[in-house]
């Protein structure tokens, strides 16, 4: 089992940054690929960005490619994602998940925080 959890959202304006982070417990930490997602009100659940096991690959959706940065630190069991220039349309709660799979599928994924809401105001 790997428990998630993370932090640093917050209600920024439009241009600003922030950096989320997502610790794991447990031992295994290096063993999995991790992921981000986003979940606007009344939309899906999207893929963010991954990162393999050893941190080096990485993949974004479109429409955060340049703005975003995922990363990884594993003798922290942590995952981070810089997000700058945010927009009004990044507006959502983001998640972090740990799979076995260095996938943009949420279906891979076996693993899930909690979420924490990212506000960006125009």
């Amino acid at each position: 089992q790997v428990q998630l959890v993370e932090a640093g959202g917050g209600l920024v304006q439009a241009g600003d940054s922030l950096r989320l982070s997502c610790v794991a417990s447990g031992r295994t930490f290096s063993s999995y690929a991790m992921g981000w997602f986003r979940q606007a009100p009344g939309k899906e659940r999207d893929f963010v960005a991954v990162i393999s096991m050893g941190g080096g690959s990485t993949a974004y959706t479109d429409s955060v490619e340049g703005r975003f940065t995922i990363s990884r630190d594993n003798a922290k069991n942590t995952v981070y994602l810089q997000m700058n220039n945010l927009k009004p349309e990044d507006t959502a709660v983001y998640y972090c998940a740990a799979g076995r799979s260095y996938s943009r599928l949420a279906t891979t994924y076996a693993f899930w925080g909690q979420g924490t809401q990212v506000t960006v105001s125009s």
